[in-house]
């Protein structure tokens, strides 16, 4: 029984086996970055259609979150899927009580947010594109089911995008707490059931999503149903993690920006 994962190099790469017709492959390495480009040009596969990128880092819990390397190589492959102007909601999606889950709303706590800049503000002169954020939890907690709730806002926000950072779960151990996904087809997890298939369909307006595994099921590895696997310093991955695509995703948003500026401002 495969096990199940939301990155699509795991689906599609060549330890797979042949790469079926419909998807292209790239890889090419930059320093300790392996970067990946997965392309699914036809439906009908275990994909959407649309374009996916993942990189390959050194662990996040021993990264410097603020190294200007790594955040520059997220932000430059997010910048390639946005629309080049107009609002963007960023949502954290999961549950923040659950550390494995807990990278959304995390992430979404440190964009750097400029809807609220009145025009007449020093702040204003920066140019700054306008950003908002919002990690709504899980409807157990709020009782508005999130797409529900994402589809009203994008009613009355009418965002170019929206971006949805998310948990992701791995097949591969060795990847955990390892690999940023950044895809264009929106957050469409291998099981709809999960409540957390966010797309253009289902709320009104392009959804791109980012994330990081977090976790694995380990009834493959261990014979136990239900049993997930997560990092050795899963806290340490949740905080760096969600510090690191934050900056990436404020850079990508705001490129007049440097990072310590963003840092300052997003604080």
């Amino acid at each position: 029984m495969a096990v199940y994962t939301d990155i699509a190099d795991e689906i599609y790469g060549k330890s797979q086996g042949t790469v079926p017709a419909g998807v292209r492959l790239s890889t090419s390495r930059s320093g300790a970055i392996t970067l990946t480009r997965v392309q699914v040009t036809r439906p009908g596969l275990a994909r959407p259609m649309g374009r996916y990128v993942t990189l390959g880092l050194p662990s996040v819990a021993v990264l410097d979150e603020k190294d200007e390397r790594y955040i520059a190589a997220i932000a430059s492959e997010l910048r390639g899927l946005l629309p080049p102007a107009g609002p963007v909601l960023v949502v954290g999606v999961g549950n923040r009580r659950v550390t494995a889950d807990a990278l959304g709303p995390r992430t979404a706590a440190q964009i750097l947010v400029t809807r609220n800049i009145a025009p007449h503000s020093p702040a204003a002169s920066l140019g700054l594109r306008e950003v908002a954020s919002i990690a709504p939890g899980v409807s157990g907690a709020t009782g508005i089911p999130l797409i529900q709730l994402l589809a009203g806002l994008v009613r009355s926000m009418r965002p170019a995008a929206v971006l949805c950072v998310d948990s992701l779960s791995s097949s591969e151990p060795a990847r955990l707490g390892r690999t940023v996904q950044l895809t264009d087809t929106g957050l469409s997890p291998m099981r709809p059931e999960s409540g957390k298939c966010i797309t253009r369909e289902t709320i009104g307006a392009p959804v791109l999503a980012v994330g990081l595994p977090t976790m694995m099921e380990a009834e493959e590895l261990c014979g136990d149903r239900g049993l997930v696997l997560t990092p050795r310093d899963l806290d340490g991955v949740v905080r760096k993690g969600a510090s690191l695509l934050a900056l990436a995703i404020n850079k990508a948003l705001q490129q007049r920006l440097t990072i310590p500026e963003i840092g300052y401002l997003a604080s």
